[in-house]
Protein backbone atom coordinates (compact mmCIF):
# COMPACT_ATOMS: atom_id res chain seq x y z
CA UNK A 1 0.00 0.00 0.00
CA UNK A 2 1.44 3.55 -0.86
CA UNK A 3 1.96 5.70 1.80
CA UNK A 4 -1.08 7.94 2.64
CA UNK A 5 0.89 11.52 2.52
CA UNK A 6 1.76 10.38 -1.43
CA UNK A 7 -1.86 9.42 -1.66
CA UNK A 8 -3.76 12.66 -0.33
CA UNK A 9 -0.69 14.53 -2.58
CA UNK A 10 -1.85 13.41 -5.60
CA UNK A 11 -5.66 13.59 -4.35
CA UNK A 12 -4.32 17.66 -3.69
CA UNK A 13 -2.91 17.34 -7.18
CA UNK A 14 -5.84 16.50 -8.81
CA UNK A 15 -8.45 18.49 -6.77
CA UNK A 16 -5.67 21.60 -7.85
CA UNK A 17 -6.22 20.83 -12.18
CA UNK A 18 -9.70 20.75 -11.50
CA UNK A 19 -9.78 24.17 -9.50
CA UNK A 20 -7.74 25.20 -12.55
CA UNK A 21 -9.58 23.60 -15.26
CA UNK A 22 -12.96 24.58 -14.52
CA UNK A 23 -12.53 28.04 -15.19
CA UNK A 24 -10.42 28.15 -18.50
CA UNK A 25 -13.13 25.38 -19.80
CA UNK A 26 -15.84 27.91 -18.47
CA UNK A 27 -13.70 30.83 -20.26
CA UNK A 28 -13.86 28.74 -23.26
CA UNK A 29 -17.35 28.09 -22.76
CA UNK A 30 -18.38 31.72 -22.73
CA UNK A 31 -16.52 32.56 -25.58
CA UNK A 32 -16.92 30.14 -28.04
CA UNK A 33 -20.14 27.88 -26.70
CA UNK A 34 -20.55 25.03 -24.60
CA UNK A 35 -20.05 22.06 -27.30
CA UNK A 36 -16.54 23.63 -28.13
CA UNK A 37 -15.44 24.21 -24.93
CA UNK A 38 -16.11 20.75 -24.72
CA UNK A 39 -14.41 19.34 -27.94
CA UNK A 40 -11.01 21.49 -27.21
CA UNK A 41 -11.01 20.63 -23.53
CA UNK A 42 -11.25 16.62 -24.88
CA UNK A 43 -8.92 17.25 -27.94
CA UNK A 44 -6.07 18.56 -25.49
CA UNK A 45 -6.82 15.66 -23.38
CA UNK A 46 -6.75 13.10 -25.65
CA UNK A 47 -3.93 14.50 -27.30
CA UNK A 48 -1.75 15.18 -24.08
CA UNK A 49 -2.46 11.42 -23.22
CA UNK A 50 -1.44 10.30 -26.82
CA UNK A 51 2.54 11.08 -25.80
CA UNK A 52 2.50 8.75 -22.58
CA UNK A 53 0.74 5.93 -24.52
CA UNK A 54 3.48 6.21 -27.46
CA UNK A 55 6.87 6.71 -25.12
CA UNK A 56 5.59 4.00 -22.79
CA UNK A 57 3.25 1.74 -24.80
CA UNK A 58 -1.06 1.21 -24.58
CA UNK A 59 -2.72 -1.59 -23.63
CA UNK A 60 -5.91 0.15 -25.93
CA UNK A 61 -6.44 -3.03 -27.61
CA UNK A 62 -7.82 -4.55 -24.02
CA UNK A 63 -10.93 -2.28 -24.23
CA UNK A 64 -12.91 -5.00 -24.94
CA UNK A 65 -12.00 -6.45 -21.52
CA UNK A 66 -13.68 -3.70 -19.85
CA UNK A 67 -17.68 -3.42 -18.69
CA UNK A 68 -19.55 -2.08 -21.47
CA UNK A 69 -20.37 1.03 -19.54
CA UNK A 70 -17.03 1.61 -18.57
CA UNK A 71 -16.76 2.76 -22.12
CA UNK A 72 -18.90 5.46 -21.50
CA UNK A 73 -16.84 7.05 -18.66
CA UNK A 74 -15.78 10.17 -20.93
CA UNK A 75 -19.36 11.27 -21.30
CA UNK A 76 -19.24 12.09 -18.05
CA UNK A 77 -16.96 15.07 -18.87
CA UNK A 78 -19.63 16.12 -21.32
CA UNK A 79 -21.25 16.46 -17.96
CA UNK A 80 -18.90 18.28 -15.74
CA UNK A 81 -17.14 20.61 -18.27
CA UNK A 82 -21.18 21.90 -19.35
CA UNK A 83 -22.10 21.78 -15.60
CA UNK A 84 -18.82 24.02 -14.47
CA UNK A 85 -18.97 26.42 -17.36
CA UNK A 86 -23.03 27.17 -16.35
CA UNK A 87 -22.25 27.36 -12.48
CA UNK A 88 -19.03 29.57 -12.71
CA UNK A 89 -20.15 32.75 -14.52
CA UNK A 90 -23.02 32.47 -11.57
CA UNK A 91 -21.90 31.30 -8.43
CA UNK A 92 -17.80 31.55 -9.03
CA UNK A 93 -15.12 29.12 -9.30
CA UNK A 94 -15.32 28.24 -5.66
CA UNK A 95 -19.25 27.97 -5.21
CA UNK A 96 -18.96 25.69 -8.33
CA UNK A 97 -16.23 23.41 -7.00
CA UNK A 98 -17.57 22.95 -3.78
CA UNK A 99 -20.96 22.01 -5.27
CA UNK A 100 -19.15 19.68 -8.12
CA UNK A 101 -17.45 18.05 -5.03
CA UNK A 102 -20.38 17.59 -3.00
CA UNK A 103 -22.30 15.81 -6.01
CA UNK A 104 -19.04 13.41 -6.40
CA UNK A 105 -18.95 12.66 -2.22
CA UNK A 106 -22.50 11.91 -2.84
CA UNK A 107 -22.42 9.67 -5.44
CA UNK A 108 -19.41 8.14 -3.82
CA UNK A 109 -20.68 7.50 -0.45
CA UNK A 110 -23.24 4.92 -2.41
CA UNK A 111 -21.06 3.53 -4.65
CA UNK A 112 -18.69 2.41 -1.62
CA UNK A 113 -21.86 2.08 0.41
CA UNK A 114 -23.16 -0.93 -2.28
CA UNK A 115 -19.48 -2.04 -3.33
CA UNK A 116 -21.08 -0.99 -7.05
CA UNK A 117 -18.61 -1.11 -9.81
CA UNK A 118 -15.70 -2.95 -8.16
CA UNK A 119 -14.56 -0.60 -5.71
CA UNK A 120 -14.23 -1.17 -1.82
CA UNK A 121 -17.39 -1.84 0.33
CA UNK A 122 -17.77 0.79 2.94
CA UNK A 123 -21.38 1.44 4.89
CA UNK A 124 -22.48 4.66 5.25
CA UNK A 125 -22.88 5.51 8.73
CA UNK A 126 -23.46 8.06 11.33
CA UNK A 127 -19.70 9.76 10.76
CA UNK A 128 -19.89 9.58 7.15
CA UNK A 129 -23.30 11.59 7.39
CA UNK A 130 -22.88 13.97 9.61
CA UNK A 131 -19.53 14.60 7.07
CA UNK A 132 -22.22 14.88 4.35
CA UNK A 133 -24.22 17.14 6.01
CA UNK A 134 -21.63 19.62 6.98
CA UNK A 135 -20.44 19.04 2.96
CA UNK A 136 -24.30 20.11 2.28
CA UNK A 137 -23.92 23.12 4.62
CA UNK A 138 -20.57 24.17 3.28
CA UNK A 139 -22.38 24.46 -0.19
CA UNK A 140 -24.91 26.49 1.25
CA UNK A 141 -22.54 28.78 2.97
CA UNK A 142 -20.37 29.01 -0.31
CA UNK A 143 -23.19 29.67 -2.97
CA UNK A 144 -25.68 31.66 -0.78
Amino acid sequence: MQPIFFIVLIGLVGGMAIGLQSPMASMLSQRMGVWESIFIVHAGGAAAAMIPLLVFGSRLGDWRSVPWYALGAGTFGLVVISSMSYMIPRIGVAGALITLLAGQLFVGSILDHFGWMGVAQRAIDPPRIIGLCVVMLGVWLAVK
